[in-house]
């Protein structure tokens, strides 16, 4: 599979997207992909909080966007109305978050993965979020995804932690040759 042809079927024209040219050239990102076809996120200790527990998103748009606001403004856009996420939830309140996304099939392969992942300042520091990826992760696999794909992070070693393998890494200039 080349991941560089994959990406740029998946997002189309991204480099030259908003925002993306005015980037700083020594921010790198990382593309990271887990083939569901043969693999299955690991299991990470994870002793959850009492009262914590793990859901779709049912409730209320504007709640869910003033929990998203708490971690990156600039995310609240992407979580509309029939936006799926999964949450973990600490009985009433959202503690953790993450878009399920799905980007079709493309050479073949259907593609989706946890986005917009975030944990509201008081929860970070327990495992949520990563146990949050791994059952979204789980739940792709178990919808028939064969790709999930991670994009546009930072967090490379975070997600390796669950077997995410790099595929690209990028900067405003673009992909970045031999950076795997």
């Amino acid at each position: 599979m080349n991941e560089q042809v994959l990406f740029e079927s998946l997002y189309p024209g991204f480099f030259q997207g908003a925002g993306i040219a005015e980037l700083p050239e020594e921010a790198v990102f990382t593309e990271l992909v887990m083939d569901l076809r043969k693999e299955r996120p690991r299991d990470l200790p994870f002793d959850a909080p009492k009262g914590l527990f793990f859901d779709r998103y049912h409730g209320k748009t504007d709640t869910l966007r003033e929990a998203v606001g708490q971690v990156a403004e600039d995310w609240v856009q992407y979580f509309e109305e029939n936006t799926p996420v999964l949450c973990a939830f600490d009985r009433d309140r959202i503690a953790s978050f993450c878009i399920l996304s799905d980007w079709d099939s493309h050479q073949g392969l259907r593609i989706g993965g946890p986005g917009c992942v975030g944990t509201i300042p008081e929860y970070r520091g327990k495992g949520i979020g990563l146990e949050l990826v791994r059952q979204a992760t789980n739940l792709l696999r178990e919808q028939g995804f064969d790709l999930s794909w991670i994009h546009y992070t930072q967090l490379e070693h975070w997600y390796q932690k669950l077997g995410y393998q790099t595929v690209l890494k990028w900067n405003c200039k673009g992909i970045m040759r031999d950076a795997k």
